[in-house]
């Protein structure tokens, strides 16, 4: 089962104001004096790369849910957990350091092995839990 990124207010207000910001620079300075200016031309393929970037993450974030796996897509962020290594969920809470394929506050926090940890942000959390639990219902769910 596939589940999209829950995106916040925040995130889409950062990404979209920086593009526009950015666009809207690339686009003044470039042709201020009436004329195409190559002068920075590399530096601005590098915030046109930037801006890429950004809506990849926006819109390339979401989680795959099978039987025997969790799978998570942000933008080149990618990798699989086994379902059966997964220990814990932590409802409601942020990770403030580690890997965080998530888009959105207020996400998921998965505790597997002995001290791994990922924070995912699926766009309801109460029916990603409840399809984890389908397929181990030996996982441990915490609210904050």
């Amino acid at each position: 089962m596939k589940f999209e990124s829950r995106k916040d207010i925040l995130f889409q207000l950062f990404v979209f104001g920086f593009s526009i910001l950015i666009i809207g620079f690339i686009l003044f300075r470039s042709f201020s004096n009436g004329k195409f200016n190559y002068e920075f031309f590399w530096f601005d393929v590098v915030l046109l790369l930037t801006i890429v970037f950004l809506f990849w993450l926006y819109l390339g974030t979401h989680y795959q849910l099978s039987p025997t796996e969790l799978t998570y897509k942000s933008g080149p962020l990618r990798g699989k957990i086994e379902i059966y290594r997964i220990k814990e969920i932590i409802k409601g809470k942020n990770l403030w350091s580690g890997l965080k394929p998530a888009t959105a506050k207020n996400g998921l926090i998965i505790k597997f092995d002995e001290y791994e940890e990922i924070y995912i942000s699926p766009k309801t959390n109460e029916t990603f839990v409840n399809k984890i639990l389908e397929y181990n219902k030996y996982i441990k769910i915490t609210t904050n």
